[in-house]
């Protein structure tokens, strides 16, 4: 071996255990951040339902029938479903800092829940945010199915 290919390893581990460090942390805050959209997002879906359905007034249905496509969605009724919801749940207890937006559309008869909570990340690389908003929508649809 020349002298000119003599050299030292240790800039070479050093350099490539910074980069495995660094691979780990950002797997590990994308899991992190993917869990907790996926409770967010199962959180978002039962919130939806429940105020869809008990948003559903059914009072055109002691009025005049089954004659509709979807039965009459009360927006204060389903508001108010899906507030009951996120506190029966423990939502705010499990997400700290969660924040949601609920949008009622009722000749549509759609009830959409938009929630979104901070998220400290496990592990933060210098120079980047050591937090970050999660966000998750959940819908759902009153509709009066018929039988075949």
């Amino acid at each position: 071996m020349s002298r000119g290919e003599r050299g030292s390893v240790t800039p070479l581990i050093i350099g490539f255990a910074a980069f495995l460090a660094m691979g780990i942390a950002v797997v590990v805050d994308a899991t992190a951040a993917y869990l907790q959209r996926s409770g967010l997002s199962t959180l978002a879906d039962g919130a939806a339902l429940y105020g869809a359905d008990l948003g559903a007034t059914g009072q055109e249905v002691y009025a005049g029938g089954l004659g509709a496509e979807r039965l009459q969605l009360s927006a204060p009724e389903a508001g108010r479903a899906v507030e009951a919801y996120l506190r029966e749940t423990g939502a705010h207890d499990r997400f700290p800092g969660l924040r949601h937006r609920i949008e009622v559309d009722p000749a549509a008869g759609r009830v959409v829940v938009r929630l979104s909570a901070p998220l400290d990340l496990p592990l933060s690389l210098p120079g980047f945010a050591e937090t970050t908003e999660v966000g998750a929508t959940g819908s759902a649809v009153v509709r009066l199915d018929r039988p075949g």
